[in-house]
């Protein structure tokens, strides 16, 4: 017996959105924990070799593109600039291939990379905040032709 159409979007839809969520929550605490451990995140970036300067971007991606993604609102955007920092800390802080921890760290980000690809090429889905902002638009728009003489 077949699903229903409308079964089968809404369970897309909820897989999504939990899909999203569970995403971004290490990067969300993550974010939030660096703002507490400042100097000692910015110590180990350059003890691996990367500019400490960098940490304020890192913060406003991890918080700001997280909770742009938990929402749905430019999650295609946020997600292709997740998937390649999820890249570069896999090869700029866990390439030492003899420590067996580095390696599955490596793996870690790469996998996670791949997931906001997938993120990237599907799109938040139907329950997003995007969806409702762009049907809210879409609504004014069609309001002030249908206002036109």
């Amino acid at each position: 017996m077949p699903v229903p159409r409308a079964t089968e979007d809404a369970l897309r839809d909820a897989g999504l959105l939990a899909g999203r969520c569970l995403l971004v929550f290490i990067f969300l605490h993550e974010g939030w924990s660096l703002i507490g451990s400042y100097a000692g995140a910015a110590t180990y970036m350059q003890k691996s070799g990367v500019p400490s300067l960098l940490l304020p971007a890192v913060i406003a991606l991890q918080l700001g593109g997280g909770l742009l993604i938990a929402a749905g609102v430019m999650t295609r955007f946020a997600a292709l600039l997740f998937a390649a920092f999820c890249v570069l800390t896999a090869v700029l802080f866990h390439w030492q291939f003899a420590d067996r921890n580095q390696v599955l760290h490596l793996q870690k980000d790469l996998a996670i990379a791949g997931g906001f690809l997938v993120l990237a090429c599907c799109g938040p889905g139907n329950w997003s905040m995007g969806r409702y902002l762009g049907l809210y638009h879409a609504r004014q728009a069609k309001d002030r032709i249908d206002a036109l003489p």
